[in-house]
């Protein structure tokens, strides 16, 4: 094929991939607004990490008693400034005109900004929980410098509160970026307490409307999720509370599937591999034998009572 006939078909498809109102491609919509930047959220998440574990992530001298505050100071400037650019990005890419969305994108940044030292707070619950409940662990420095849950519920809890904060695509950006690092899917609006533990964590997947009390611990490949969902006139999917209430002290081993709005009672231990859509009171033991022991006599039920009704049928006809 000579080059005249290769720029043709190029050309083809240039105009095909250009057309906007290809009904082929309708669900594709063409986006001429700002988008947030990637890459600045990670500089954004880097800064913040920085600030809340001091010297961990920076040098030396960042955590020394006569210079932490000169940098904290400078690094939440720095946050400030960026953050209120990827806010307004995020405001114009969900609406249709951007020319008020400046001033809100400053005033949630400096409301983000209020909020960092509550986030450090829970984060160092966080640390002490993954410490008390895993030998393995020899110190709070090693949890906070390798563990990948420390990582996942810093980009969680920042995310959190600028979802309460109202900021439209960033939250999910910011959980994304720790779910692709870590294998650990906790959706921004999820709501979780303090002393929150994930053990290992690969494959954890926590939605929207989740409510996580204090002192919970998750283990690897957990599922909060939902059952089912209420769809609108239209078929589309309405946004209402549809996942697991998980109240204090409870334990979820591995592969468990909590579905639905439902509530597992304070200090109850949920075993692996269970598929859990019902409430159960607080101080529950649910475990695998137990499901198997409930079937098991739910079948000697059915057949004791198939035997009577084929009794009673031959007696009717003999």
């Amino acid at each position: 094929m000579n080059r005249t006939a290769i720029l043709e078909q190029i050309q083809k498809n240039v105009e095909r991939l250009s057309a906007p109102d290809l009904p082929e491609y309708k669900y594709i919509p063409l986006h001429q607004k700002p988008s947030p930047s990637v890459a600045t959220l990670h500089e954004i998440m880097r800064l913040l990490r920085t600030v809340i574990f001091p010297g961990f992530f920076g040098t030396e001298q960042e955590a020394q008693l006569g210079s932490i505050q000169y940098y904290t100071g400078v690094y939440l400037e720095k946050i400030y400034d960026l953050l209120q650019e990827q806010i307004y990005n995020g405001l114009c890419f969900e609406v249709e005109r951007c020319c008020d969305s400046k001033d809100r994108a400053s005033e949630i940044s400096i409301a983000f900004i209020n909020r960092i030292p509550h986030i450090k707070y829970l984060l160092s619950t966080d640390v002490k929980a993954i410490l008390d409940g895993d030998p393995a662990a020899k110190s709070m420095s090693e949890i906070i410098f390798c563990y990948p849950a420390v990582y996942a519920l810093l980009h969680q809890r920042v995310a959190h509160e600028l979802f309460e904060l109202g900021v439209p695509v960033l939250p999910r950006i910011i959980t994304e970026m720790a779910h692709s690092q870590t294998g650990i899917d906790i959706h921004p609006g999820a709501q979780i307490g303090e002393y929150f533990s994930i053990d290992h964590g690969t494959g954890i997947v926590v939605g929207q409307t989740a409510i996580i009390g204090n002192h919970v611990r998750l283990y690897q490949g957990v599922t909060l999720g939902a059952k089912s969902f209420t769809l609108d006139e239209e078929g589309l999917p309405i946004d209402l509370p549809r996942h697991p209430i998980i109240e204090d002290y409870v334990t979820i081993y591995s592969n468990a599937s909590i579905l639905g709005r439902i509530t597992i009672g304070r200090g109850s231990i949920i075993g692996g591999n269970i598929w859990l859509t019902h409430s159960v009171p607080p101080n529950s033991k649910i475990s695998q034998s137990r499901v198997e022991e409930k079937i098991h006599g739910n079948m000697i039920l059915f057949e004791k009572r198939f035997r009577m009704f084929v009794q009673m049928t031959l007696r009717c006809f003999p």
